[in-house]
């Protein structure tokens, strides 16, 4: 007698989108598994620096032979439980890789591209061929947003415009002490419909010849401001780390600048009137007294616009949560809003974004390099990042306009 031998199921997975902007969500879903049948699902980036990067959750098929990333548990891996984006804020770097690395997109006129795949099994899947994979594109910078290079007036960045005639609102994006141009968060910010300019300050010939450098914010501002396709009262303040340190200068002190609003991100605001940013910088990644913390504040008292202070209260760099403390008690109750999160850290990026809790750090003073601790735990660092973009967003709605924005999607 002979036996009939049931044919072998050949796995279809599925991203969906699979073309999307960074902080949109997707589904991935595996069907025509045997029911019962135990599986990896991993994401693979090889990055701009030629590093690898994965996360990867243990899953077991239903009756039907199926798993829903969105919808079942991971039994374990680089996240666990029922997490939807896990594939994205778990990364990691590949085992036996460099250390102290940080993910960062560089080129935002490409996506960021990553290979999802499932494996047999839940053990030695990465010595495995994948039993089906996709290529999920992830994008910073939405169809329609124009990227235009500035260098005028001494200014090095790169504009960020929003598709269609405007007028728009707009953002000046300063990032922290780690220098270089990042354009990342402006192009993503643009594709919500903000004019958005992405500025270099700690590396420019100009801020380096001793000039009055609130001079250069200032300019920087007003190229914004007086864009045709800009509301010139309707430009606003965008700062991480360092960043966020001049943006409450900014406000406090500047008769030129007068921004609508600011979003301040891990703040401080440990600036002297005079002062330049290099004497400041070199001062912060001293240890800090309560002393000299109290004695170099900018008058945060002076700030009149809304301001949104996001915070994690396990930021090992530097005092942002006591520095939110300050503006409540200059009595600034009625223009603030503030987000701290529970066991989030100092590098609170866009949502589903990978956690760093320590990564390299070159002094761009001394070009020492070091290990910087930035503190947060994985898991609700990265919730952290994901509740307080939607309310960036919103605040910036609120604030910048008031009716519904324009906003570009994939």
């Amino acid at each position: 007698m002979s036996s009939i031998t049931a044919p072998l199921r050949t796995p279809v997975l599925s991203v969906v989108p699979i073309r999307a902007l960074v902080d949109e969500t997707f589904k991935v879903l595996v069907e025509n598994l045997s029911p019962g049948r135990p599986v990896t699902v991993r994401s693979l980036h090889h990055s701009e620096d030629r590093d690898d990067w994965e996360a990867y959750g243990h899953y077991i098929s239903d009756h039907r032979g199926t798993v829903s990333v969105s919808d079942d548990s991971s039994f374990g891996g680089s996240y666990s439980g029922k997490e939807p984006m896990g594939l994205l804020w778990s990364m990691r770097p590949v085992p036996g890789s460099r250390p102290g690395l940080r993910l960062r997109k560089r080129d935002i006129t490409s996506p960021l591209l990553v290979n999802i795949s499932v494996y047999s099994g839940h053990e030695g899947f990465r010595d495995q061929e994948p039993l089906a994979s996709v290529v999920t594109e992830r994008w910073y910078m939405a169809p329609g947003v124009k990227r235009v290079e500035v260098k005028e007036q001494g200014i090095r960045g790169t504009l960020f415009i929003p598709p269609g005639p405007g007028p728009f609102a707009g953002l000046l994006d300063l990032w922290g002490g780690g220098g270089g141009l990042l354009e990342y968060r402006a192009a993503l910010l643009a594709s919500h419909g903000y004019v958005c300019l992405a500025l270099e300050y700690l590396r420019t010939s100009e801020m380096k010849s001793g000039k009055n450098e609130q001079l250069y914010f200032e300019a920087a501002f007003n190229i914004i401001k007086f864009h045709p396709q800009v509301m010139p009262d309707r430009v606003g303040l965008f700062g991480l780390s360092m960043g966020s340190l001049i943006s409450m200068y900014l406000a406090a002190e500047s008769a030129a600048v007068k921004p609508r609003c600011c979003v301040c991100i891990s703040c401080n605001h440990s600036y002297l009137p005079g002062k330049h940013i290099t004497d400041g910088y070199s001062g912060l990644l001293k240890p800090v007294t309560s002393t000299r913390f109290k004695s170099a504040l900018c008058q945060v008292g002076k700030i009149s616009c809304p301001i949104l202070l996001v915070n994690g209260q396990d930021d090992q760099n530097w005092p942002s949560v006591e520095s939110a403390e300050d503006l409540r008690a200059a009595g600034k109750e009625h223009l603030l809003t503030r987000l701290t999160y529970p066991n989030a850290g100092h590098l609170i990026e866009p949502p589903f974004s990978p956690h760093f809790r320590a990564t390299n750090f070159k002094n761009i003073i001394t070009n020492e390099k070091v290990v910087m601790l930035w503190g947060g735990q994985t898991k609700p660092h990265s919730d952290a990042q994901e509740d307080s973009w939607r309310k960036i967003l919103s605040f910036l709605q609120l604030h910048m306009y008031s009716s519904s924005s324009p906003r570009a999607k994939l």
